[in-house]
């Protein structure tokens, strides 16, 4: 297990008092993968519960996309292929070759390609002969990168095309599945320039479901329980870390920042070792390599630095499911690069989290015996200028809130010029400090919902608690 503290992976640039000097702002970058739970919507620490929709089985299928007239039905026997009635019906399978027929076609459309009625076709048959199909890598980049595009959470979509995509559909064991995450971390870091980055491993098909991440993120600090009833490190994770232990997990140093294991379920399939995979959860401990971690400073206050506090460079988002054409790639871990009030004005700040704003209070001076101090709001800044000093000075990529309002606003105008209506959350896409300081304030937004999307599915959520459902062993 790793000593605490661990390094950040570049030389220290803070004075001998530990102090930080005062950081030029780096000049771009997406950000903006909100780590935000709204306030109504908790549950035990929870990700937020409001989730996009699923399109219901009623919606009347577009017939002016090519394939869409009639009912899917597979033919049995020899060289299946996909059958046409005259009626139309909301089975599961047309269902699929809806949502098929609407991805390709929407692909075919913004990238030039022409009649998209021959792909279609393609996986007409392919869904009646097998229940699903398989994306190439080029679909599979355009519905990463457009599932960017819809999230109606995230403030930092104005690069959603250069998210890069590592097609990895051949891994489904666990093992697999941890290597390739650690891999992930490994290119996402690039030395602290941090890279929009996916990673897609095996879909869930009718057969048999692809593999699963327990964790929401693949760093995430470890919550142990005390018989005090208080927790050490992240109460968020207190739940996955109890299951953790109980996969057999030793723990870590005991610090408020021991990084969590991943948790893999693995898919039914054989590993690239040839071994039969399991489909029971396990845990695997990430490589020192693949953590990058900043200790917080402050410009002004050499103790500061004495308080220990940290946090990781990458927040890769692995529990949420990428759906794409009607296609569930359960375990597509991604990620942009920190806003700065993530860290700083949610993850270190809210009292269901680490909680430190009155602690801070107290070392700064502050009146905290009324509200009308404003003391928690001076708490606050100087909680978040530390995240962005500290980041900068260890040459790792952060965004702050500021500057990524008017970068959405860029995408708003970049999108609309294109014809493409934006969908966006304002209770997420409005930073959790300073808000009308910033311009995504005033103004409204819609909610509109649309495919190819990250979506949180609900058991997904349960499995980042720890929650099991009594199928552990």
């Amino acid at each position: 297990m790793r000593d605490f503290p661990r390094g950040t992976g570049h030389a220290e640039r803070f004075g001998d008092d530990g102090s930080a000097r005062y950081p030029a702002p780096w000049a771009e970058g997406p950000g903006g993968w909100l780590d935000r739970v709204p306030p109504g919507r908790r549950a035990h620490g929870a990700a937020p519960t409001a989730a996009p929709q699923h399109e219901t089985a009623s919606r009347k299928a577009d017939l002016s996309v090519p394939g869409l007239t009639g009912r899917l039905t597979a033919v049995t026997g020899g060289g299946a292929a996909a059958a046409v009635s005259t009626s139309r019906d909301h089975s599961e399978p047309y269902e699929l070759l809806r949502a098929a027929a609407e991805f390709l076609t929407l692909r075919h459309t913004e990238e030039r390609l022409g009649d998209p009625a021959r792909r279609i076709a393609a996986a007409r048959t392919e869904i009646a002969e097998t229940g699903t199909y398989r994306h190439t890598t080029e679909e599979l980049v355009f519905g990463a990168r457009v599932a960017w595009r819809n999230a109606n959470r995230c403030i930092g979509r104005l690069y959603w095309h250069s998210l890069r995509v590592r097609d990895r559909r051949d891994v489904r064991t666990a093992q697999d599945v941890a290597e390739a995450s650690a891999d992930h971390l490994r290119e996402a870091t690039h030395d602290g320039r941090i890279r929009a980055l996916i990673t897609v491993f095996a879909p869930d098909r009718p057969d048999r479901p692809g593999p699963r991440i327990w964790n929401e993120q693949l760093i995430r600090y470890a919550g142990y329980a005390r018989p005090d009833g208080g927790v050490t490190g992240d109460p968020r994770n207190a739940g996955l870390t109890a299951l953790a232990r109980r996969l057999g997990w030793p723990g870590g140093p005991g610090t408020p920042f021991d990084v969590l294991p991943l948790v893999i379920q693995g898919a039914d399939g054989r590993g690239a070792d040839g071994r039969r995979a399991d489909d029971k959860p396990r845990w695997f401990a990430l490589p020192d390599d693949a953590v990058l971690e900043v200790e917080l400073a402050h410009p002004e206050y050499p103790w500061w630095r004495a308080l220990g506090l940290r946090w990781h460079a990458v927040p890769a988002v692995a529990n949420m499911c990428l759906e794409i054409g009607g296609v569930c790639y359960p375990a597509a871990p991604f990620n942009g690069w920190y806003m700065g009030t993530e860290i700083g004005a949610r993850n270190l700040a809210d009292t269901d989290r680490y909680n430190l704003l009155p602690h801070l209070a107290e070392r700064l001076g502050l009146d905290t015996r009324s509200d009308r101090s404003l003391w928690k709001d001076r708490a606050l800044v100087e909680l978040n200028r530390s995240v962005l000093h500290s980041f900068d000075h260890a040459g790792v990529t952060v965004t702050d809130h500021h500057t990524e309002s008017r970068r959405f606003l860029t995408h708003l105008g970049r999108e609309e010029r294109k014809g493409r209506r934006v969908g966006a959350d304002w209770s997420w896409i409005v930073p959790p400090i300073s808000g009308s300081a910033t311009p995504v304030f005033h103004r409204t937004y819609e909610a509109v919902e649309r495919r190819p999307a990250y979506v949180h599915h609900p058991e997904a959520r349960t499995r980042a608690h720890g929650e099991t459902g009594g199928t552990l062993v």
